[in-house]
């Protein structure tokens, strides 16, 4: 066991015998801290949060009451875990909202997770994404650098969201889907005003860079939303839409690729980097399931 300088880590607190601490560390009450795990200096562990075995939590990182972070996590520096709601902002009162974080995590530096959120395992963020509170997300997803994770979304697995991405609230994107830089997903259809319509966007959907999609749209299943689009109507399953405003342009099964010729979509027939039937192709995947 090593600890360094000026920590203060409450009695109550039991720590592994492996447990590696910087200085100016600072442990509240009834925190569970796993075998491995270092921690480095000007890190804050508040009452009740949990800290998995095999962890690294970088300098100054806050992980706030009744956080529950996975095995094997990187959390980088200045992140925020649990981030307080509006309900401690207006009562100064801790009001125990949990958040759970899965296994192998890897959270990049000065990322803030609000208190309230689900998230499964092998989640990574790119640096400074913010997500706010009551969104459950899957495994293994992945939100890029200065990404916008607003409340109340439904993210599911294997999903790939890239760098400056904004999520409205009520967002609702399934497994498999893929949002591109830039993009944004609104949810006022009459700004400024308390409707919300999330955007829905279905399995194997793919949104790519610079797209606007309006309050309510559904991106159907195996479409592609060019570059730039603004979409204002449902997209159907299976087409894709390009312009502004967003019109149809066919089928996405009848895309080519630009260099070889060959087909490129269903994208999941010609790509499996990081998806769970890499090296056995889709279908043998779907019959093992």
């Amino acid at each position: 066991m090593t600890i360094g300088k000026n920590c203060i880590i409450a009695e109550s607190v039991t720590l592994p015998e492996d447990i590696i601490i910087g200085n100016n560390v600072r442990i509240q009450d009834n925190v569970a801290i796993g075998a491995r795990t270092k921690i480095q200096d000007g890190t804050f562990l508040c009452s009740g949060s949990q800290i998995g075995a095999g962890s690294y939590l970088d300098f100054g990182v806050i992980v706030r009451e009744n956080v529950i972070l996975g095995e094997n996590a990187f959390v980088g520096a200045h992140c925020i875990l649990g981030e307080y709601l509006m309900d401690f902002i207006e009562a100064r009162d801790i009001q125990h909202h949990q958040t759970v974080i899965g296994n192998n995590a890897i959270i990049r530096s000065e990322t803030i997770i609000y208190g309230e959120n689900v998230i499964g395992d092998n989640f990574q963020t790119g640096h400074r994404v913010t997500i706010r509170e009551k969104s459950h997300i899957g495994q293994n997803v992945r939100i890029g650098t200065l990404s916008d994770i607003q409340g109340d979304c439904q993210i599911g697995n294997y999903i790939s969201i890239h760098s400056n991405a904004h999520i409205g609230m009520k967002s609702v994107i399934k497994d498999y889907a893929w949002i591109y830089p830039y993009v944004v997903l609104t949810n006022d259809p009459n700004p400024p005003s308390d409707q919300i319509l999330g955007v829905t966007v279905e399995e194997f959907a793919i949104v790519a860079t610079g797209s606007v999609v309006l309050p309510g749209r559904v991106i159907g299943r195996d479409s592609l939303v060019g570059a730039g689009a603004v979409v204002s109507k449902d997209v159907p399953e299976g087409k894709v839409v390009v312009g502004n405003p967003g019109r149809e342009l066919g089928d996405t099964a009848n895309v080519k690729n630009r260099s070889t010729g060959e087909d490129v979509y269903p994208w999941r027939y010609h790509f499996d980097r990081g998806m769970p039937w890499k090296g056995i192709g889709y279908d043998e995947w779907r019959k093992n399931l």
